[in-house]
């Protein structure tokens, strides 16, 4: 097997997220419907042992970034656990983490000890109501999380707001600051339509991208940035600090030529695109006993699906699955 995992349009694929579970502990708005109880049962999901053996073959095919996501990972138990056993393969070169934090404040310290060594952490607003509005949460668990996460020497970590109807310029002038206090990441990423709640936000207006970026600039001066990392952010950089902030675009400036990343779901379903339907199902063969070479050329098989593009602008409502089931 070559040492590049490569798609039918000459993309390398080095980057793979994979969900532990599709169970939250919030009800984003955008992301799953408030009474959804279609969840897989845990039965269904990929152990520890069977995620570790995929994990492994896709690096062994040229795929070194890991991030591991749901749902929300940390519902998943014991999953330090398996964040150890991932550090251990010689050819991951990158593990991190996608959470809302809720649980973060417990978890942060063994983490890091395990292995997890960047961390994107959802968090859409600073104003208590407007949260709990969104996610039916409590924003100070999400600042108990980041704080402890802070402690444990995590860096960089990224917070990761989506613009909505509800997102106000004071809601992203507030959220600078507090990156820029805390020597954290922001990224904005636009609203996209999955599922029917992400459909219904995806309709409402919202604030462009590219009136941010210029009342930004009243306030916070900023020159173009760069940051590590396999994903699709464009960044900018405050001249008056080290703060960057990355714009994720689907909707207004895709990145399809450039996408580097499937998902894996947490019944072990591979997603070759976020906007589309294209799957295969790794879980039958895993367990049928099927040989570490056939479970390759089922990984090589699903990358050949991917396709070209997303179609979000095209076909709207198009997509039915919702953002947790396919892995964040």
């Amino acid at each position: 097997m070559s040492q590049k995992l490569v798609d039918n349009f000459n993309r390398n694929i080095d980057y793979i997220r994979v969900s532990v579970t599709d169970r939250c502990d919030l009800r984003c708005n955008y992301c799953m419907p408030e009474k959804h109880t279609q969840f897989a049962e845990p039965d269904s999901w990929l152990t520890f042992d069977e995620l570790t053996r995929v994990i492994r073959l896709f690096s062994e095919m040229g795929t070194y970034r890991i991030r591991l996501t749901g749902g929300e990972p940390l519902v998943r138990k014991n999953l330090p656990d398996l964040v150890e056993r991932l550090n251990q393969l010689p050819k991951i070169k990158d593990l991190s983490l996608s959470t809302n934090a809720i649980q973060l404040k417990k978890f942060a310290t063994p983490l890091k000890q395990a292995g997890i060594s960047r961390l994107n952490v959802s968090l859409d607003t600073l104003d208590a109501e407007k949260f709990k509005a969104i996610t039916k949460g409590k924003l100070q668990k999400v600042l108990d999380g980041l704080a402890a996460a802070k402690e444990a020497g995590f860096n960089p970590i990224k917070l990761n707001m989506v613009v909505m109807a509800e997102t106000q310029m004071d809601d992203v002038f507030s959220m600078v600051q507090y990156c820029q206090d805390n020597d954290f990441t922001l990224r904005l990423i636009e609203t996209m339509p999955l599922g029917s709640t992400g459909q219904t936000a995806f309709q409402k207006k919202i604030l462009s991208f590219s009136d941010i970026k210029q009342q930004l600039a009243s306030r916070f001066p900023f020159i173009p940035g760069t940051m590590p990392g396999g994903g699709p952010a464009r960044y900018i950089q405050l001249t008056e600090s080290q703060t960057r902030i990355g714009f994720i675009t689907p909707i207004s400036q895709h990145f399809c030529e450039t996408c580097n990343r499937v998902r894996l779901s947490a019944e072990g379903t591979i997603y070759t695109c976020l906007g589309q339907e294209h799957n295969y199902p790794l879980r039958p063969l895993i367990r049928s006993n099927a040989s570490d070479e056939q479970l390759k050329e089922a990984i090589q098989t699903a990358i050949n699906l991917k396709p070209e593009k997303h179609e979000f602008n095209e076909k709207p409502l198009k997509l039915t699955r919702i953002m947790s089931k396919t892995g964040g």
